[in-house]
């Protein structure tokens, strides 16, 4: 099988569509985190901390500069958005498990009618 082949049967198998489109999503989603945190929660939270604005926590140390305030939103960042996967995660898997759980529904009980009938069928074969 030719390597172009090969990728392309591979390519187009739909985990591979499905993952690129959670990507993308994924990308949009951490925006909309960002732009939460950055514009909504943080000025929020800075109310609270006597108009403290995070992202201008930093700490020079010589010739460098570490800005912690920084990392603080981008842990609230991580912290919403694996918030949000785990709730997706865990919605799916009650939905399998609903899904596993539904028995199928037992055949109908023959009618009388059938049940003569297969009873004729049954005789004829054994003559």
């Amino acid at each position: 099988m030719g390597f172009i082949k090969e990728f392309r049967e591979f390519a187009m198998k739909g985990n591979v569509m499905d993952m690129a489109v959670g990507v993308i999503i994924g990308g949009a989603f951490g925006k909309i985190v960002s732009s939460l945190v950055d514009n909504v929660l943080m000025p929020a939270i800075s109310i609270f901390t006597v108009g403290l604005d995070f992202s201008t926590l930093s700490v020079k140390v010589k010739d460098a500069t570490i800005n912690y305030g920084m990392f603080i939103q981008n842990v609230i960042d991580f912290l919403i958005i694996a918030f949000c996967i785990f709730l997706m995660v865990k919605g799916m898997n009650n939905l399998s498990r609903k899904k596993k759980e539904d028995p199928a529904p037992a055949a109908p009980e023959p009618s009388a009618e059938e049940k003569l009938l297969t009873e004729i069928r049954d005789l004829m074969k054994n003559k």
